[in-house]
This record gives structure tokens, sequence and C-alpha cells, in this order.
């Protein structure tokens, strides 16, 4: 059995038709439904909020990855676990007190993950990481959908996977932005664990068939 997990990015979804996409992944085999929270300012692009994402978690089998890229996002940890969210990952960017951030999402009963932006270095995570579920390293400059992977992100994977050995810890490595079935498996094994993809499964004539080969290295 495949210990690689997907989550698919419903950014690339059909809006229109938002009910279907949701049906269609809890029929897949991913395990988390990736949720981008956008504000305009620390990215320039607006998505939606915690009343859509309540409204999907009736929908939901599976469990909601959100990932914040938002300004000052411990304002808002409590009203995205009551909204369902199952992890929570802020950016290093974005926040002045990390560690209380981190504690803080812990608190409310959700994973703890920290982004980082293409220009950010690994080993800024160093004296956090052990407090860390997972580790989302960002392939492309966040904001937008569709753009192509930073050839540079293998090397920071490597990197963070031998951090993450040298600590002994159960830190997942999860990569967004460009991931599709050409550069998948070069993504794995530099060391990532769960893969975003939005528009290569929505945008594939077969969406669960795309997952699969994901998920099992096919």
């Amino acid at each position: 059995m495949s210990d690689i997990q997907i989550s698919p990015s419903l950014l690339s979804a059909n809006f229109l038709y938002l009910s279907d996409e949701i049906k269609m992944l809890n029929e897949s085999e991913a395990e988390y439904i990736h949720l981008d929270i956008m504000d305009g300012i620390f990215v320039p692009n607006i998505t939606f909020g915690w009343p859509i994402i309540s409204q999907i978690k009736k929908q939901s089998k599976i469990k909601l990855d959100v990932h914040l890229m938002i300004v000052d996002p411990q304002r808002y940890i409590v009203d995205f676990a009551k909204a369902g969210a199952d992890i929570l990952c802020v950016h290093y960017e974005a926040c002045n007190h990390l560690h209380r951030t981190i504690s803080a999402i812990k608190e409310n009963g959700m994973l703890a993950g920290v982004a980082l932006n293409p220009h950010t270095p690994v080993s800024l995570l160093d004296d956090v990481l052990n407090e860390l579920d997972l580790v989302l390293i960002m392939s492309v400059n966040p904001g937008f959908g569709g753009q192509k992977f930073i050839e540079n992100t293998y090397s920071k994977i490597i990197k963070l996977k031998k951090m993450i050995l040298e600590k002994n810890l159960n830190v997942k490595i999860e990569v967004d932005g460009g991931v599709n079935t050409e550069n998948y498996r070069k993504i794995i094994d530099a060391g990532a664990k769960i893969l975003v993809a939005g528009n290569a499964i929505f945008k594939s004539e077969n969406p669960k068939q795309t997952i699969k080969q994901l998920k099992n290295y096919l």
C-alpha cells in the first residue's frame, strides 16, 4: 500500500458543479481536499473563507487540508477549526510569532503545518520543526493555479528531508504547485509524502485515475 497521500486543490475545480467535484473526490483515492485561502494582500488573489469550508465539510468524506495564504493567520485559527479544517497550514512569511501560532493550531485540534514560499530556505524552520506535523513547500509563487513547477524545489525537498531524518521526526513534506504526471515521481523520490495537484487532476479526462496514478507511482 502506498504511503503517498494526494490532496487535490479545489482551486482548479469547476465551482459551478462543486458538489459533483466533491463527490468525485469522495469516490477517489485522495486523502485530502486542499483548500487555498487567499486574502488579496499576502498574495495577489482572493478566494473564499470559512463559510465555504463549513459547507464543503458537510459533503466531504475526506479530510480538509486548509492552506492559509493570508496576513495575520493567527486571528482566524478558531474560525477555521470550527469550519472543519483537519490540517491548518500557515506561511512562515506571514507569522511574527510562529511558535505561538503552531501551538494554537494544535490546541484547536488540527494538525499544524508551515508553508514556505519558493525564496524561503528550509533552514529557517530548524527551531520549530519538532513542533510540526507537516511542511508545505511551495513549488510555484503562491496566488494562482496552473503555474510551472520551479526546479529548485527538488533540492529544497532533499534538504528538508535530511533535517527531518537528522532530528528523527515524523514530519511529512507536502509539495504544492505545478505537480503533474510528468514530475510527480521525481518529487516523491526527493522525499515528499503529500502531493497537492490542481489542474493535473481537475483538467484530466479521468480525475480519479490520475489521483490513483499519483498516489501509487504508476
